[in-house]
């Protein structure tokens, strides 16, 4: 089994057992002001863990639930095991799984799967961007006024507030803006050509991953930023490479 077919494989079971647990009373692992943890995401890393190194012993995994594996390999599996799990509580049909896997730093295989609509987007170093098998590309939009745009607006005060005021801006001069709730769907729409750019200020590295390598393979741009005083958190800007972005930022 390959890189990508062992990848969209683990997505695929993880999406099954989110979806047969969709819609019950989840256990709450840890409730903060922006954000919450549930005891299905470890459940959900802990059984992607599992495919992963069982198939890839010598292998590193670093997830949103915390690191397995090998720490001094250079094939690390960076796995977001529910990216839009505020979603997921409420009830809210829209998350997904998202596993990307980096090669002496560069990232090589990327699986963003969203088992409510049952829709996977795959993508391979040197290969193209799939939606269930099907090639995809980035829209052909240039004109900002006809763009649909996904901000969004972060956890602590200092990344609302720039958030907020890049919403402000997009509002007067996009067609439509969105606040969607999974960064991994929201790069995957835009490799789709559904989404004209996603921007945040701060965002955790699993959750851009296999987005970043599914949007530039499709076409488009993304541009990342480390962010300060936060390790693996970046500032994101991706598009479809033609829109001028650069009048909300």
């Amino acid at each position: 089994m390959s890189d990508l077919e062992l990848a969209t494989f683990a997505a695929h079971e993880a999406g099954k057992l989110l979806r047969a647990n969709f819609g019950k009373e989840a256990a709450v692992d840890e409730a903060m002001h922006h954000d919450i943890k549930l005891a299905l995401d470890k459940e959900s890393q802990d059984l992607i863990t599992k495919i992963l190194l069982d198939a890839r012993p010598s292998d590193a995994l670093y997830g949103e639930e915390g690191l397995a594996g090998n720490p001094d390999s250079e094939r690390e599996w960076i796995v977001d095991p529910i990216d839009g799990t505020v979603n997921y509580f409420y009830g809210i049909p829209h998350f997904c799984v998202s596993i990307a896997l980096r090669v002496a730093g560069e990232i090589t295989v990327g699986v963003i799967h969203d088992p409510m609509v049952g829709e996977t987007w795959t993508v391979e170093k040197g290969g193209p961007a799939l939606l269930n098998g099907e090639p995809i590309q980035v829209s052909p939009r240039t004109d900002l006024a006809e763009s649909v745009l996904f901000v969004g607006c972060g956890k602590d005060e200092e990344a609302l507030r720039t958030g907020i005021e890049r919403f402000r801006r997009a509002s007067l001069q996009a067609r439509k803006m969105r606040m969607m709730g999974s960064a991994a769907l929201g790069m995957a729409y835009i490799a789709s050509g559904r989404l004209d750019a996603y921007v945040e200020s701060r965002i955790s590295l699993w959750d851009i991953a296999a987005g970043q390598l599914l949007v530039e393979t499709a076409g488009g741009k993304v541009e990342l930023t480390p962010a300060e005083n936060h390790q693996d958190a970046w500032a994101i800007v991706a598009t479809n490479g033609k829109i001028p972005i650069e009048k909300i930022l």
